[in-house]
């Protein structure tokens, strides 16, 4: 494994241990070169799953791109990062389980906002107002009187 901060590529394992939720192992390193020490994971690659854009064209998921939109939206919030990071881990898990290499962008929104409905209401409607574009204030008060009325029942 190539050192983060001398590049050499002489390392060796000093601790390794499985994550908490049990899908990859976390390897603590130390560079035989500069003696620093670094953390590398290991876990299984998966299939590599296409998303169909709403313009139609296709690009490979990125896990970073779905937590970035996540955590724009609970910025502020009391959301911690480990349960930013546990939505996107449930998605792309139910992703990969589905077996379909192409899913369209507007499924993965969908699972992303019901997720956040759950966890945050402001962070909900700071995504939905991004992801449905939303265009006026109207629009907006809508998806509130919906949030409401649901909570209600």
């Amino acid at each position: 494994m190539r050192c983060p901060y001398c590049e050499n590529d002489d390392s060796k394992v000093i601790d390794s241990r499985h994550t908490e939720d049990g899908h990859a192992i976390r390897r603590r390193r130390e560079c035989e070169a500069c003696g620093r020490r670094f953390t590398t994971y290991e876990k299984v690659e998966e299939m590599i799953l296409m998303v169909i854009k709403k313009d139609g064209s296709r690009q490979a998921f990125d896990r970073s791109k779905l937590l970035n939109g996540i955590i724009r939206a609970c910025e502020k919030r009391p959301v911690t990062l480990a349960e930013m990071e546990k939505i996107v881990d449930e998605i792309e898990r139910g992703l990969n389980n589905m077996m379909e290499k192409e899913i369209d962008s507007t499924f993965i929104g969908e699972l992303v906002m019901e997720r956040l409905k759950e966890l945050d209401e402001v962070a909900y409607v700071r995504f939905a107002s991004v992801y449905r574009q939303f265009t006026d204030v109207n629009t907006f008060v809508a998806e509130i009187e919906k949030l409401l009325t649901n909570k209600k029942n």
